[in-house]
């Protein structure tokens, strides 16, 4: 069901369903919309972007941690979201789409790898049609590498609209990590 992010109601909501806070809900949509603009698609013309929400500072109790990093300057309100964008090439094939390079972003970025598998907390995608696209097959398959089922996928379209569907209605029936056999029994 389509929502207009400028009703407070349907923010309110879909914040209380998959525990969000309307300023992240807002900081991931202005993220991945203007991710947008920083997308390369000389030929197709099609701008994504995608915002990438990781864990609560004191998501795991740990308030020695969060003041560390607060006296450090380490992270503040922005370093809970990293971003990306498509990325074309003229070989077709070789592009990434934005909810990807999010992704790496996260996995590569210092001190995130130990939230992949299941700590980020949602991801925004923003287009430029109506209704809002969802991610393509690859990404929900990449999607499913590093979140959990239960994670919000957030598609925005142009007229700041949005669908919100876990990564279990994206990918039904999927496979992922734990479909495999630790390295030690692989034959």
């Amino acid at each position: 069901m389509l929502r207009s992010a400028s009703s407070n109601a349907a923010v309110s909501s879909t914040c209380k369903s998959h525990g969000l806070t309307q300023r992240e809900f807002r900081q991931l949509r202005d993220s991945a919309v203007a991710a947008k603009d920083t997308a390369y698609c000389p030929y197709s013309k099609f701008r994504v972007g995608a915002a990438l929400l990781g864990p609560s500072k004191n998501r795991d109790g740990d308030e020695d941690e969060e003041e560390d990093e607060q006296e450090n300057g380490e992270e503040d309100e922005e370093d809970k979201i990293v971003t990306g964008a498509n990325v074309e090439n003229a070989s077709y094939p070789v592009g990434t789409c934005a909810e990807r390079v999010a992704l790496g972003n996260a996995v590569t970025r210092p001190g995130w790898r130990r939230h992949a598998r299941g700590g980020f907390r949602a991801l925004a995608v923003a287009t430029d049609v109506s209704p809002p696209a969802s991610p393509c097959g690859m990404c929900r398959q990449f999607i499913r590498e590093f979140c959990s089922m239960e994670m919000p996928v957030i598609m925005f379209d142009k007229k700041d609209q949005y669908l919100v569907l876990t990564v279990e209605q994206l990918l039904p029936s999927s496979f992922g990590p734990n479909d495999l056999p630790p390295p030690d029994n692989a034959e």
